[in-house]
């Protein structure tokens, strides 16, 4: 059957997949499940309610959510009403939250729960006026969503003509949801995004996953952010069953006790998985941690089967049966795929994972591009590991003579919500998109992203700087967690580190060296000369310009809830640059 908007996925559950427990979530500890039919009838209640309160077509509601099938009940009853849906992130501040709500003309908001609504509330009741407030867990003297889908029960048969009407009206290219950027400076941005741009992409996505209606998958990004949008609905194309994670930090436990065969991730939370493996290998001992690290040695040489000897592919064999199933055992025994975006991916982790048989799908994309416009296949001559993909049909792309990538296709937006200046200043007149990094095609199949155009900086001697590069170096130290690369102007690069503060204080103990504070801890000459060592290992790899010439660490963990990260775990440099003023002074203090 042919699907040309998101709400036909409905139509193929029906066909193709009518059966019990294809979404589901945990509620106080046990998983609660949907089936096909209930996904189908909450949606269309969902629908009929919206109508019955008065949306017409290109309204807005706005969601404010952790994942959990509620999501895609609002998100298919919108689309077949033909309402735009504006899903937010959860952890913005209530400034952004203000700007969203009222930048978008959302006639509702509907948050998750308790908590969110806490937060969310100033932004609401400063627009009481313009918009109503839904929780989806009941909250005493608080509207709730099911209000919605009682009404669209009870008044069903007075509507159910017009939802008919809508769902045959609305074409690919409707405007389908507005999705606000989490934005690295200044005010997010709102991308529209059309049926098309979510759907070609989607398809493209389910063909080089090839999961089936056996699999089970663990949705981990939020639904909210076009990357995680994109893996629920390719998941639901495909049958699959999918498992709502229920927080960063029960992921592995979420994968184990579902037995996954799938997840969606970006690199921070690949670099966290391999971090806590070998933690647990550090604290083996004798034999078993000599073939533990053999083992981790041989997997960041891993190559395609076409191009390893005979000999690597008969170490790895045995790598695997020692080391490597153990490692999948502990991730639930089935898992096999993982789709990696949303940052630069650490080479080396790509090449363990592959070679512990997790084949890592690195892709390519922004909001603006719905998201993808390379994705890595399974298979060559399409699979390049170090790369981030090849295109997806129906999309062009080409390098510009500064090296930007530009593209062209389906998976373009429609533009950016009340901004015609902004949007003719990335999409020019033959329809090309600037995405605004820098890259490569390699024997102009595969791309390669070397940083964001307008993050690479120029040292005093001439040199250009890809901060991205070196960061992605530095965070391969057990000892650092985060990085931000700076010396626009001056004479070297420089670096203020997040330190991995758990691994630090582990070898200051072993030099029998406390502190009662991180400040203290930061500011220490012992832990300034560990990381120093470490430092100079990475400068070893590096051309001299390249060389972080001096570094400072900083006594807080960055997180999007800090500022220094924005919600998708990017750095946020502007914010970072202002926070850190003096300290980078420090940097380059003679």
């Amino acid at each position: 059957m042919i699907i040309s908007r998101t709400f036909d996925l409905l139509d193929r559950y029906q066909k193709l997949f009518n059966k019990e427990g294809i979404l589901n979530a945990k509620s106080k500890d046990q998983w609660v499940s949907y089936s096909a039919q209930e996904y189908i009838g909450l949606s269309h209640d969902f629908a009929y309610g919206l109508l019955a309160l008065g949306y017409q077509r290109g309204d807005k509601l706005a969601t404010i959510t952790n994942n959990r099938p509620e999501w895609n009940f609002m998100d298919m009853g919108m689309a077949m009403a033909g309402v735009v849906h504006v899903p937010v992130f959860t952890s913005l501040n209530i400034e952004e939250y203000l700007y969203v709500l009222d930048h978008s003309d959302a006639k509702a908001v509907v948050v998750s729960d308790r908590n969110l609504l806490q937060k969310v509330r100033p932004a609401v009741d400063q627009l009481a006026a313009l918009i109503s407030c839904y929780t989806i867990e009941p909250i005493d003297n608080e509207p709730n969503w099911m209000e919605i889908i009682e009404l669209g029960r009870k008044k069903m048969e007075e509507v159910k003509e017009e939802l008919a009407k809508r769902k045959q009206e609305i074409t690919p290219d409707d405007f389908a949801t507005l999705i606000y950027t989490s934005g690295t400076t200044g005010l997010c941005k709102g991308v529209m995004l059309s049926q098309k741009n979510l759907v070609r992409n989607f398809l493209a996505a389910a063909e080089v996953f090839g999961m089936g209606p056996d699999d089970n998958y663990l949705s981990i990004l939020p639904l909210c952010h076009v990357g995680g949008r994109m893996g629920n609905y390719q998941t639901q194309y495909s049958g699959a069953r999918i498992y709502y994670a229920e927080s960063m930090g029960t992921i592995a436990a979420n994968l184990k006790e579902i037995k996954a065969d799938g997840f969606d991730t970006v690199p921070r939370i690949l670099e966290k998985i391999y971090d806590n493996v070998i933690a647990k290998g550090n604290k083996l001992t004798g034999i078993k941690k000599k073939v533990f690290f053999w083992a981790v040695r041989l997997g960041l040489r891993y190559k395609v089967d076409s191009e390893s000897s005979w000999l690597y592919k008969k170490q790895l064999k045995i790598a695997d049966k020692l080391i490597f199933s153990k490692w999948r055992e502990a991730l639930g025994g089935r898992i096999r795929l993982a789709g990696c975006g949303g940052a630069s991916l650490q080479p080396r982790l790509e090449r363990i994972f592959w070679a512990a048989g997790i084949k890592i799908i690195n892709m390519y994309g922004l909001t603006e591009t719905s998201p993808i416009i390379t994705i890595n296949r399974q298979m060559k001559p399409f699979l390049k590991l170090g790369s981030v993909g090849s295109l997806i049909d129906g999309v062009e792309l080409r390098i510009a003579e500064d090296g930007e990538i530009l593209c062209r296709g389906h998976n373009v937006m429609l533009g950016y919500y009340k901004e015609p200046e902004m949007t003719r200043s990335v999409i020019d007149k033959d329809g090309w998109f600037h995405t605004g990094d820098i890259g490569s095609l390699e024997r102009g199949i595969h791309l390669m992203v070397t940083d964001r155009k307008k993050e690479i900086f120029k040292l005093s001697n001439g040199k250009f700087i890809a901060p991205q590069i070196l960061e992605g170096l530095l965070k391969e130290s057990e000892l650092i967690e985060q990085s931000c690369v700076v010396g626009d102007g001056e004479k070297f690069p420089g670096a203020l580190i997040s330190p991995n503060f758990a691994q630090l204080e582990k070898q200051l103990q072993n030099q029998s060296v406390t502190f009662d504070n991180r400040e203290d801890l930061v500011k220490s000459s012992e832990a300034n000369e560990i990381v120093k060592d470490e430092i100079q290992k990475i400068n070893r790899r590096l051309s001299s310009t390249e060389k972080i010439g001096r570094f400072r660490l900083v006594p807080h963990d960055w997180s999007p809830e800090t500022g220094e990260l924005s919600p998708t775990l990017k750095l946020r440099r502007k914010f970072i640059h202002e926070k850190y003023e003096e300290l980078i002074r420090q940097v380059y203090q003679k």
